[in-house]
């Protein structure tokens, strides 16, 4: 309680060091400490929603690789601000190998990932969707094994946690395959997948309303909307800095989806879209398997391998720089003049037979 002789500086002085009290003090209040990481479709909206989160306008600028940003929020008046830190792969698939950088054992216990798949692309909803998933639970299953054998407490916590959105009576218990880390599954732009016809939405909101409860994910459909990227964000907060989770659930398939993990189930998802003769028809070795064959069917996959179409940042004008430019415009001359003199000496030379 300040005092009555106390001037502005010594109550400003007192509070910070109450603050820094709470920080540094194991009794406290912790401080929490999150990572995500967004990935998905190449030009799919994930630095739009990165942005909307936390509170940024800015216009959104093409991903190059890897970028890292971080937000931080209070829970309330005079506790010490959470921390997250938001990574975003760019490239769409083309860049997997970078996966691995912002994951570690480090912070696995604290990591969630981001799938933002492009509703307005079906054909590539489905390779882009399982090259990405796929590398980084190998990735997360390798640290997992590594952390098993020097701590195995933190293993088995991190395996065991992925079932806490899941309630104990949950009828699919024993049928569905958790993701090793918090997963939260979102399409964007769906004012584009809201003119698909019926059908076509009908099989693209049942397929991924199955992989997200198969893997224990939440599912949201999003849009430049302000109301529905506020829906993308509960989920978001709630995983970057401790939000309340949403229990509200929308699985109407002529409305945008929102379905936090652990609230769908098979029975209401139903059965994959396609007659009974046509799945026996199919050898699929798992359901996911099966789902991807009757998906494809409709909507066969397009190749995600768009290497070629990575911009060169070394041509992109937000980057220039007109003394590195022209150094390396020289330099590529001299290469290219390099070429054509080494290729006139080798075919003037003479080779034994």
């Amino acid at each position: 309680m300040p005092k009555a002789s106390d001037t502005l500086w010594d109550i400003a002085k007192a509070e910070v060091e109450k603050n820094e009290n709470l920080e540094g003090n194991g009794d406290g209040v912790e401080v929490w400490e999150k990572s995500l990481l967004f990935m998905g479709n190449k030009n799919g909206g994930k630095t739009t929603i990165i942005l909307r989160c936390l509170d940024r306008d800015e216009i959104p600028k093409p991903t190059l690789a890897l970028e890292y940003t971080f937000g931080r929020r209070a829970k309330g008046h005079n506790r010490p601000k959470d921390i997250a830190h938001f990574w975003e792969l760019g490239g769409g698939t083309s860049l997997l190998d970078l996966i691995r950088i912002p994951i570690t054992n480090d912070n696995i216990r604290t990591f969630a990932i981001i799938l933002v798949l492009d509703l307005s692309k079906p054909n590539e909803l489905w390779p882009t969707m399982d090259s990405l998933l796929q590398v980084t639970r190998n990735h997360v299953d390798k640290i997992i094994t590594k952390l098993g054998k020097t701590n195995p407490k933190v293993a088995t916590e991190i395996k065991q946690r992925m079932w806490n959105n899941m309630p104990k009576d949950h009828p699919d218990h024993e049928l569905i395959d958790p993701f090793p880390i918090p997963l939260v599954i979102i399409g964007s732009k769906y004012d584009i997948f809201h003119e698909f016809d019926s059908e076509m939405r009908k099989i693209m909101c049942k397929t991924l309303r199955f992989v997200s409860h198969y893997y224990g994910a939440s599912l949201v459909f999003t849009s430049k909307s302000e109301a529905l990227l506020l829906k993308a964000r509960v989920l978001i907060n709630h995983l970057a800095f401790g939000f309340d989770r949403s229990k509200s659930v929308s699985v109407d398939q002529n409305k945008p989806l929102f379905i936090p993990a652990g609230l769908d189930s098979l029975n209401q998802i139903g059965p994959p879209p396609a007659s009974d003769r046509d799945i026996g028809k199919l050898h699929a070795h798992t359901p996911v398997d099966l789902w991807k064959k009757i998906y494809e069917k409709t909507f066969p996959p397009k190749s995600t391998r768009d290497l070629k179409d990575v911009n060169d940042p070394a041509q992109d004008p937000q980057y220039a720089e007109y003394e590195v430019d022209a150094m390396r415009a020289q330099k590529n001359q001299e290469l290219e003049q390099y070429k054509r003199n080494a290729s006139k000496s080798w075919k003037e030379m003479e080779f034994e037979s």
